[in-house]
């Protein structure tokens, strides 16, 4: 096969739940011959879309990981990555978005810009991917794509421009008519695969020259060509689509199509602007860290004559062993290389390569710049560079979102535990916002996710795929300690048992800070504490945050500033000062007006207008505040902020209270502090706990 970069698009699908990113891929895959039927989530076939491969994920009815296929649309290959909608699985998100070159933001046009539409956004907006928007479901009740448009503009800050008017809407969608050729185009046959160009019925020629003249006004912003011959009224196709093109790699634009995947139509022209309009590997300007001349940034370019540098963004534990999705960046990976692991310093050897098509993959001898592909047999961690020998450069790794649920677990007989344990150590590795640790308290096993979600489907595959039988204990809240106020310090350490003893003296203060979660500060003048022992005090302080001293959470917020100290020439020592540094903080912290701190989580319910007293009551029950409603046709959206340790459970609160008409989203906001009647309860709990394990 012929490679070309030029003809190369890596893409992502990204949108709110529900919007019919799945169902978009089902299509894109058939008509590009990928597939040679089409099935439905959920189908009443028993076989599920192509990319939901999982069991659950059938099941359940929602993508849980993201996969990855490939494709081919006029002579151009498309590398597609079907991502989740959840907010539990959004580092499915984040990595499928560290590694492509563009997306397409899909949006329901009866629901709009919806809440997890904006965390995709600002997921979008992180990495800087150019990205077109398709409004999905032009056939349901109440759809008005261009109410989704103003949104896009009103919500998300974005230069929404239409590329194509509905021909008819709801029960009476029957095709687009595209802006840039001025044709009307309708989708016949069973599948939808005939696309019929015909004439601009008379009832929607105005408003498509309407449109068409406020596409021409957008894009000649972008391109003085364009805008001559927009005024010269002879507007050539091709300067059209190149300023457009100009204007949404730069995302200055972003152009909005229309269709309904679920009735096979509009997805066509889709893949069409796909090719025209989102970047190839040469597009896009993305750069590695020298790490021998201070991470300085290094231009990478997607040649496949250069040396190799390449990011592996996701592990999965297949059943032939570690299989480890990878971006070539520059340079071509081939069977056989030995190529370098930057992190580790280790070189390893290219055994296989695949490329993936959901679970199924083809083996494949080389894989150039550009190109998505898979190795088998690797050991690397997620976010991992590969480089030729003798290269020194390393790419940033994505962000990774930081757990907010906790859940304690314990194995129901020997055989289980020993198949828990090889499920933690997997899922562990292949998912950066799973975690898992023992209790030093209880010695219990705590899981930490993004979710009850996240958490659950773990367990679920624990039974599954490792028969691994658990019981699960009462969800654990995140909770942080921190300080109100600013308080002094004056500790000396001293021991003496004969021998060389321990001393050292710290003076200074500790204060709250919002600049992160912990900032040490060295003012010692005159070489008070010599500088060798400065780190160990730094140490010392930071042993104590993992355990507050008022409850055990993990402190947070805490500024400390040393000040004096003092030392003696034979007594002084790391583990002198170390201990030093615990005595003051604990001095200081019981003067410092110490607080418990809780997440709070911002809480998205969907529900219809009637039930709408009831979603306000159930959230009000659980300490949550309103920030705001708003009525989107039959339907109303609720925004609040609620503490995530009243929302265990909700889900089913929410179903009985609305018929199961009702869904909701849920993320971390900000951790803010807990009233006195949470934290008397806390304090009781802890009481209790410590009377049991006496």
């Amino acid at each position: 096969m012929k490679y070309d970069a030029k003809r190369l698009r890596n893409i992502g699908i990204s949108a709110h739940i529900d919007a019919g990113k799945t169902t978009i891929t089902e299509r894109i895959l058939y008509y590009t011959r990928r597939i040679h039927t089409i099935h439905d989530i959920k189908g009443k076939d028993g076989v599920g879309a192509t990319m939901d491969f999982m069991e659950l994920e059938k099941e359940r009815g929602i993508t849980i990981t993201s996969a990855a296929t490939t494709c081919e649309w006029q002579g151009h290959e498309i590398n597609l990555i079907d991502t989740p909608g959840h907010v539990d699985f959004t580092i499915e998100v984040e990595r499928a978005l560290r590694v492509l070159d563009g997306g397409i933001m899909v949006l329901c046009s009866v629901g709009g810009v919806q809440s997890q539409s904006i965390t995709v956004d600002q997921q979008m907006a992180r990495y800087n991917v150019p990205r077109i928007a398709f409004v999905n479901k032009c056939d349901r009740s109440g759809a008005n794509p261009f109410r989704v448009i103003e949104q896009l503009r009103d919500k998300l800050g974005h230069n929404p421009v239409a590329m194509q008017i509905p021909i008819g809407l709801e029960a009476d969608f029957q095709g687009v008519v595209d802006l840039i050729s001025m044709k009307a185009l309708y989708f016949e046959g069973e599948k939808g695969e005939q696309v019929q160009v015909r004439d601009i019925p008379e009832a929607l020629l105005d408003a498509a020259v309407e449109k068409r003249e406020a596409l021409l006004d957008a894009a000649s912003m972008y391109s003085d060509a364009l805008m001559e011959a927009a005024l010269e009224g002879e507007v050539d196709e091709g300067l059209l689509i190149a300023a457009l093109r100009r204007a949404v790699l730069t995302r200055e634009i972003t152009p909005v199509f229309m269709g309904s995947a679920y009735k096979n139509k509009g997805i066509q022209p889709l893949l069409d602007a796909v090719t025209r309009l989102l970047p190839c590997p040469l597009d896009v300007c993305n750069q590695a860290l020298d790490t021998e001349h201070e991470e300085e940034p290094v231009d990478l370019v997607a040649d496949p004559g250069r040396p190799l540098v390449a990011l592996a963004f996701k592990l999965e534990d297949g059943p032939y062993g570690q299989l480890t999705y990878i971006r070539v960046y520059q340079g071509t990976l081939s069977k056989g290389d030995t190529v370098t692991n930057i992190r580790t310093g280790k070189k390893v050897k290219i055994g296989r390569l695949v490329r993936m098509h959901a679970d199924q993959m083809e083996d494949i001898d080389v894989l150039p710049a550009g190109h998505i592909g898979a190795l088998f047999g690797i050991d690397c961690a997620s976010g991992d560079t590969f480089v030729a020998p003798g290269l020194k450069l390393t790419m940033t790794s994505m962000h990774v979102p930081e757990p907010v649920i906790s859940l304690a677990i314990a194995p129901k007989d020997h055989k289980a535990e020993i198949n828990m344990s090889k499920a933690l150590g997997r899922f562990s590795k292949e998912d950066p916002t799973f975690r898992t640790h023992v209790s030093t308290e209880t010695g219990e096993t705590i899981i930490s996710g993004m979710g009850e979600l996240h958490l659950e489907v773990y367990i679920e595959r624990m039974r599954r795929e490792y028969h691994a039988e658990v019981s699960t204990g009462a969800p654990r809240v995140a909770y942080r300690e921190t300080i109100t106020r600013k308080a002094d310090f004056d500790y000396t350490h001293k021991k003496q048992t004969g021998g060389a003893g321990q001393y050292g003296r710290v003076t200074g203060y500790l204060e709250p800070t919002s600049e992160s979660d912990f900032v040490f500060e060295n003012r010692v003048t005159g070489g008070a504490i010599p500088t060798p022992f400065i780190p160990s005090c730094e140490k010392g302080f930071r042993a104590c945050l993992s355990k507050g001293p008022r409850m055990g959470f993990p402190v947070t917020g805490i500024k400390i500033v040393l000040v004096d100290g003092a030392f003696h020439p034979v007594d002084s020592s790391d583990m002198a000062f170390q201990a030093a540094a615990r005595g003051a903080f604990s001095e200081a912290y019981s003067k410092a007006g110490a607080v418990i701190h809780e997440p709070i989580m911002k809480v998205v319910v969907e529900t219809p207008t009637e039930y709408q007293g009831a979603v306000m009551a159930s959230l009000n029950q659980r300490r949550g505040i309103i920030v705001g409603t708003q009525e989107e046709g039959v339907a109303c959206v609720i925004e609040a902020h609620v503490p995530l340790a009243e929302m265990f459970g909700y889900s089913t609160v929410l179903r009985s209270a609305t018929q199961g008409k009702a869904q909701f989203t849920m993320e971390f906001a900000a951790y803010k502090q807990a009233p006195k009647n949470v934290v008397d309860h806390l304090v009781k709990e802890a009481q209790e706990k410590n009377k049991a394990v006496a």
